[in-house]
């Protein structure tokens, strides 16, 4: 009983980030800036806090997970006392993403991180993978630079104890990372006033970390990451089959197997019929088709109408989460082919990853090294030309390379190569000019398809929308990138003066926080870390600057 009721004061600590929170109605309410300033206080967590290590996402006992063979640090030994919390130690070292599968533990829990790290919100109670480069942006606009660095230096040990940037730290994420910001992390941090005590403190903290960033990107050049023959890279979680551990949700899979049994045409391959309860033999069979019935209980749950989700579903799903669109259309239906296209997005973080190791090698007297992260980069954008750029439509397009053709509707990642510095100026003018199948009162909307999914039409995202407006910045269309700043801002203020909070996603079209999923997440959190941190960087580009000059390929 004693134990029951610290979880639940411990589950309570934690609520005052959900949508039932604090944060949802300050009060008195306050200006959005002290409210997002006092977000980041809120929004911090800590391995060695007790609210840490509870996971919405799962109904399990709380765990906390170190590295093989790590000393128990200090501040540990005082929160298994006062939490009540099981530590425990993984089996072994993990040497690279994917080596280690995190669903053989026989409990899932927190992976330990050294320092502080803000979180986004709601039921999203661990450090992710590319909200972090946002909320890092977010935190050197508002002058916190200590906890900045702090999450950085968090990534750099999940790069070593990990295996890469996961998708958030937790251990059923050992299977896969999230679209990689963690160079241009790094590069940010390094240009931060304040960050480091000197010039030479900089240059001796880069020498630790170029190696765990480049040994962070072989994860995309690993042949499982490789995107056929197109000298392009996919997204792929190396976790095997079956339902993501996060879904434990059998009404979610069952919903998706309805959906397609009512449109057959949009049918790839993603359903297996089988019976309710199958006999031995079956179940065996299944395991390959289909999922391991025998070993997870969602899988057994996800039954509809004499059908299963069938294995290729279930890998496309996984790759899915991995790109951070989850859930969106445009890899096919509730994202079922995502392993079998070389994403624009993905790409462009690639290239700019590339240039940044290559200006990193140069900084650390490193020019033959420079030179291949350079030749890499031009191997890369000239692929990203040859296969995501259309100029006659004049954007940029997923590729199926599976089948040899383009997504079947442009996505706003087409933006992504002008804030990578991929794209030439005639390339980004051609993007700029398409503005009108994105723009919307509110600001960018994900796509111009109404699939019911949280990355498409008529909703939009606090990091799509910088990226956007920061890439049209950079390559000189102000009047562009201003008016999406000043569209997005003008939304999240807006819902801020009437409820508030501030939120995960939002209607475009109609400016507002009320979204109506159909399919994937349904619920609007609060909090929310990358908005928070999108509002700030874009209220920044809508300041009076001047202009650098850039050199654009």
């Amino acid at each position: 009983m004693k134990r029951t009721r610290l979880l639940s004061r411990t589950l309570l600590t934690a609520g005052l980030l959900f949508s039932c929170g604090a944060l949802a109605a300050p009060a008195p309410r306050v200006p959005i800036d002290t409210y997002i300033a006092r977000a980041w206080t809120t929004l911090t967590r800590s391995t060695s806090d007790c609210n840490s290590v509870v996971d919405p996402k799962l109904h399990t006992t709380p765990a906390l997970y170190l590295p093989h063979g790590m000393p128990l640090p200090a501040d540990l030994r005082t929160m298994q006392t006062h939490c009540k919390v099981d530590v425990r130690w993984l089996p072994r070292p993990i040497t690279a993403l994917g080596s280690f599968d995190g669903r053989s533990l026989p409990v899932q829990g927190l992976l330990y991180l050294p320092h502080p790290y803000v979180v986004p919100g709601g039921r999203f109670n661990e450090m992710y993978g590319w909200d972090s480069y946002f909320i890092e942006l977010g935190l050197l606009a508002d002058g916190r630079v200590h906890l900045a660095r702090g999450i950085v230096e968090n990534f750099l040990f999940e790069v070593q104890h990990y295996g890469g940037v996961l998708n958030a730290n937790r251990t059923y994420y050992l299977t896969r990372s999230q679209p990689p910001f963690l160079a241009e992390m790094v590069r940010a941090l390094l240009a931060a006033p304040g960050a480091f005590p000197s010039a030479t403190a900089a240059h001796d903290w880069l020498a630790q970390a170029y190696p765990l960033l480049v040994r962070n990107y072989e994860i995309w050049t690993r042949p499982a990451h490789r995107a056929g023959t197109t000298g392009l890279a996919r997204f792929w979680d190396y976790g095997g089959h079956g339902p993501v551990p996060e879904m434990d949700t059998p009404g979610y899979w069952r919903g998706i197997i309805r959906w397609l049994l009512v449109h057959p045409a949009q049918n790839r391959g993603y359903l297996v019929k089988a019976p309710l309860h199958p006999d031995a033999a079956q179940i065996a069979a299944l395991a390959r088709s289909s999922c391991n019935i025998a070993h997870s209980a969602a899988c057994a749950r996800a039954w509809y109408g004499g059908y299963r989700l069938s294995a290729k579903f279930y890998e496309g799903d996984r790759a899915m989460r991995e790109s951070g669109f989850d859930t969106t259309f445009v890899f096919g239906p509730f994202g079922g082919s995502t392993a079998e296209y070389a994403p624009v997005g993905l790409n462009a973080l690639l290239y700019r990853y590339e240039t940044d190791l290559a200006h990193f090698a140069h900084e650390l007297g490193q020019p033959a090294e420079a030179q291949q992260w350079t030749q890499a980069a031009d191997a890369r954008h000239a692929a990203i030309d040859k296969y995501l750029w259309h100029p006659r439509r004049g954007l940029y397009l997923d590729y199926d390379f599976a089948s040899g053709k383009p997504a079947a509707y442009p996505f706003v990642s087409t933006f992504w190569p002008l804030w990578a510095g991929a794209a030439s100026p005639a390339q980004a003018r051609a993007v700029r000019d398409h503005l009108a199948l994105f723009d919307r009162r509110g600001g960018l909307q994900t796509s111009p398809i109404r699939s019911g999914a949280q990355w498409d039409a008529p909703f939009g995202w606090a990091p799509t929308n910088w990226l956007a407006a920061k890439g049209l910045d950079d390559y000189g269309f102000t009047h562009a990138a201003r008016r999406i700043a000043r569209q997005f801002t003008a939304t999240v203020r807006g819902v801020y003066d009437q409820q508030g909070a501030i939120y995960e996603k939002y209607d475009m079209l109609t400016a507002s926080s009320d979204v109506k999923i159909k399919a994937g997440y349904t619920q609007n959190v609060v909090g929310f870390g990358w908005t928070n941190a999108a509002y700030l960087k874009l209220q920044q580009l809508l300041e009076p600057h001047p202009r650098a000059s850039i050199t654009r390929p």
